[in-house]
């Protein structure tokens, strides 16, 4: 069984305002984002254990047309607050690399 870093072209996270954080994913090919797509790993359910977040908070969006997933949440922190450790977001998509697809 692949991992997500075996498959995706892109995976990296980002702010989506100093509240929420993003996560973009895409794929080189249809085969593989379809792969992802019907991943049991990439679910609200699954990705709440991955990031220690409720599976209510955690938005999971397709976009088949541009073989892309995004995923959306509360930060944890605040960015830019005390105790914040990556204000823009950039470093918070560890957690995904190696989900089995």
């Amino acid at each position: 069984m692949p991992r997500l870093v075996d498959i995706a072209s892109v995976i990296r996270s980002k702010n989506a305002g100093p509240l929420t954080i993003s996560f973009d994913l895409m794929f080189p090919t249809e085969a593989a984002y379809s792969q992802a797509a019907r991943a049991p790993s990439l679910t609200p359910t699954a990705l709440s254990s991955a990031f220690d977040r409720p599976a209510g908070d955690i938005q999971v969006t397709h976009y088949s047309s541009a073989f892309a997933i995004k995923i959306t949440m509360p930060r944890s922190v605040v960015s830019g607050s005390p105790g914040d450790r990556d204000v823009y977001g950039a470093q918070q998509h560890l957690p995904l690399l190696g989900l089995q697809i």
